[in-house]
């Protein structure tokens, strides 16, 4: 009697009554009358096949229910329902894979934090692993330096006639083709997107990621070569792979221009703070807000997108590149650099529109929390409080592995 069910609904409120998902349901789940277009839930059989053709994303609303809205009901709507406390996140709870990936990226700051409160909203589990949306590779390009020891991907996925929105912020999972040694599918990876809502290049159906490519030495002597990171970064130009998701209802960017934004990385966890910088390039510059990264890495051709960030205007990107292992300087790690800036860190985050986010390495949080409690001291701020009230207020966010 308490088993929570996952309901489907469409929004109202941006449903334009085309008709074209009454006419795409292939078991009739779908009516309409004057009002609204509705779906039964006894009926409905979550194909999916009216997602895609969904010209405003109005049909992709998934709930999780103790008992299902009836038709009368949706019909009566002006808009949705408020989500129910146990169903105010149902987006990673429709997959175990990536709930168990974001849950472990999240753990340390504090558990699950809440959107920002002007972010769009995400649409999430359109393709699963039995279902992938399929995508062609239209470009991988190497973006650290011929010479540098890691080798990291920018790599371009192209969904053709699929619809695939996604909002800066979000992952997507690849699934390796092959198994494992015990004859299993491999495990799904997931992958921040690099790229801004309407794509590479502005109104494209595309998505970029940041890959590195994982080959460790490992104590027997071999070496450990990551399954999904190498199959990615060997992919040709052509080929077709499979896409789960997008997932992540809360790492999102705000949509408020004045909304300044401190971005905290190191390595590929630069990737959603890349879609997050062209998404803010693109709406222009007019804005009150400005983006803030620091950005740590082993020397300046080992940092992912080092020649793309020096063409991005001061205007839109205070950026402070940090190195670690630069010939001749001392060794330097993002929180030194915070601390150097820690008077203008300071009068940001007083600011009720500052928003954090933190993607990298899990010892990066470690760090940045002990800058941000020295900073604290210095001026007067209680770091452990803010921190806290910002997390309840959707404006502090760690997605770290």
């Amino acid at each position: 009697m308490n088993a929570v069910l996952k309901q489907h609904l469409i929004d109202p409120e941006i449903c334009i009554r085309c008709n074209t998902c009454e006419a795409t349901c292939p078991v009739g789940a779908i009516t309409h009358d004057a009002n609204n277009y509705v779906v039964d839930a006894g009926t409905c059989n979550f194909c999916m096949d009216c997602v895609a053709p969904c010209p405003t994303g109005s049909i992709d609303n998934w709930f999780l229910v103790r008992a299902p809205y009836s038709l009368d009901e949706q019909f009566s709507w002006q808009e949705l329902p408020p989500r129910a406390p146990e169903a105010a996140e149902p987006a990673d709870a429709l997959d175990d894979e990536a709930t168990a990936l974001l849950a472990e990226a999240h753990a340390r700051a504090g558990g699950r934090a809440r959107a920002p409160a002007t972010a769009s909203k995400p649409r999430i589990n359109l393709f699963n692993r039995e279902t992938p949306a399929k995508a062609r590779v239209t470009g991988n390009f190497r973006i650290t330096a011929a010479d540098a020891s890691s080798d990291v991907r920018h790599i371009i996925l192209d969904f053709g006639a699929v619809a695939f929105p996604v909002l800066e912020g979000q992952s997507i999972g690849i699934l390796p083709p092959g198994h494992d040694g015990q004859g299993r599918p491999h495990a799904m990876r997931l992958y921040s997107i690099a790229s801004p809502r309407d794509g590479e290049r502005p109104n494209t159906n595309n998505i970029s990621l940041t890959v590195k490519r994982v080959r460790e030495p490992r104590a027997d002597g071999g070496i450990f070569a990551g399954i999904a990171s190498n199959y990615l970064c060997d992919l040709p130009l052509g080929a077709s792979v499979g896409v789960v998701g997008p997932f992540g209802a809360t790492f999102l960017m705000p949509d408020d221009p004045d909304a300044d934004i401190i971005m905290i990385c190191t390595g590929t966890g630069a990737a959603p703070f890349r879609g997050f910088t062209e998404r803010r390039r693109r709406i222009g510059t007019t804005s009150r807000g400005r983006l803030h990264l620091f950005f740590g890495a082993r020397t300046p051709q080992e940092l992912p997108y080092f020649g793309p960030l020096q063409k991005v205007p001061t205007s839109v990107l205070d950026q402070e590149l940090v190195y670690s292992r630069r010939p001749g300087t001392p060794r330097e790690y993002v929180q030194d650099r915070m601390r150097q800036r820690a008077a203008d860190l300071a009068e940001l985050v007083r600011r009720p529109t500052t928003h954090v986010f933190i993607c990298g390495l899990r010892g990066l949080e470690e760090g940045v929390e002990q800058a941000m409690a020295d900073i604290g001291r210095q001026y007067g701020i209680d770091w452990p409080a803010l921190r806290a009230g910002m997390l309840e207020d959707g404006r502090y966010h760690a997605e770290t592995y």
